[in-house]
């Protein structure tokens, strides 16, 4: 088992984030695996995630959906489960009718359905012959406010009037504060499209004194700059400058750029890296759909992954329209570098 310190992220300076996610790492043999695209098994269990709430949808229309889910990634070999609130907003919620308080317990509800996933599957692997332990984490998804709006604008960056930074601070607040009572092992800010939106992140975890590490993954189209044209870099280096935040990285951009991007994140950071690209296939904002054939197969994307661990990436696993087959390719992967590690929670 592997135990968080006693005081918290805060305990240590500005590195103890970071050293957490590193202890975690050690107990998982020198990699963990991240688990692969959410919305895409939904559908392919039968959800309709034709709505503005997308995957978020689940959490009251059909959970055990996506508790079936995170039991199909962690039996792939994910050791690290993201839960199903990116889309997940008191604001989206609202719209639906919902209640603030309804809103609040649907975004508890994303962490208890992963931490249930979790406790079934330890409980059915509890009487292996050959038990194996490693971390099995629960990451709380934080999606941008571009996710949100549902209209793109998460691979844009441009959030035109709303694009300030207290905007976007009250935007998240209290979703910040909801998630972190629920209890993850770890906040995930996923899919960050500008440096303005890091920023208010940063300031929220301050603000809010948010003890649970975070990690922050930047989304590029160019292997250069994240989506809304900002540096990387800059990027980068406001999330290196938090003590909150444990690791930086990559998510939901083509497997082809990110040995260019891990790259540059090492020039700024000596925080793990993680790396979570989509499928390489191209997002269609317009009509909402992923370009089919533009993508790579499971053995293609399977096969960068070496290359990205020689580039200094702990935290490997996948985005969109990524499945549990891809998870099951890289954990086989890894493990044929690395010793088995043994199995047991947090």
């Amino acid at each position: 088992m592997v135990e968080k310190s006693a005081g918290g992220v805060e305990e240590g300076g500005s590195a103890a984030a970071a050293a957490e996610v590193r202890r975690w790492v050690e107990a998982g043999g020198g990699r963990l695996v991240m688990d692969g695209g959410l919305a895409t098994e939904l559908e392919a269990n039968g959800a309709d995630l034709n709505d503005p709430l997308w995957s978020a949808k689940c959490l009251f229309s059909s959970p055990h959906l996506i508790r079936k889910v995170h039991l199909d990634y962690l039996e792939a070999g994910a050791n690290i489960i993201i839960t199903a609130s990116y889309q997940a907003t008191i604001q989206g919620f609202e719209s639906k009718g919902f209640s603030k308080e309804r809103s609040e317990d649907l975004l508890k509800k994303s962490v208890e359905i992963a931490c249930e996933a979790r406790e079934m599957f330890l409980k059915e692997h509890s009487d292996q012959s050959t038990p194996m332990q490693h971390p099995i984490l629960v990451a709380a998804s934080v999606g941008s406010y571009g996710a949100y709006l549902a209209d793109g604008s998460e691979y844009s960056g441009d959030y035109g009037e709303a694009g300030t930074l207290e905007f976007l601070k009250d935007f998240h607040r209290r979703r910040l504060e909801v998630l972190a009572e629920a209890g993850p092992d770890l906040i995930a800010f996923e899919t960050i499209p500008n440096k303005l939106e890091a920023q208010a992140y940063v300031e929220l975890l301050e603000e809010c004194n948010i003890n649970i590490p975070a990690w922050f993954s930047f989304n590029s189209k160019d292997g250069v700059h994240v989506v809304s044209g900002d540096s990387l870099i800059e990027c980068a280096t406001i999330a290196n400058g938090c003590a909150k935040v444990g690791a930086v990285g990559i998510n939901c951009t083509p497997p082809r750029f990110i040995h260019g991007l891990i790259l540059s994140i090492q020039k700024v950071t000596d925080k793990p890296i993680l790396i979570y690209p989509n499928s390489g296939e191209r997002y269609d904002a317009e009509k909402k759909v992923w370009v089919e054939s533009t993508g790579v197969s499971d053995g293609d994307f399977v096969s960068y992954v070496n290359e990205w661990c020689k580039d200094g990436a702990v935290l490997i696993g996948g985005c969109c329209r990524t499945t549990p087959n891809t998870i099951r390719a890289i954990s086989r992967s890894l493990n044929q570098c690395h010793s088995a590690p043994q199995l047991s929670v947090a």
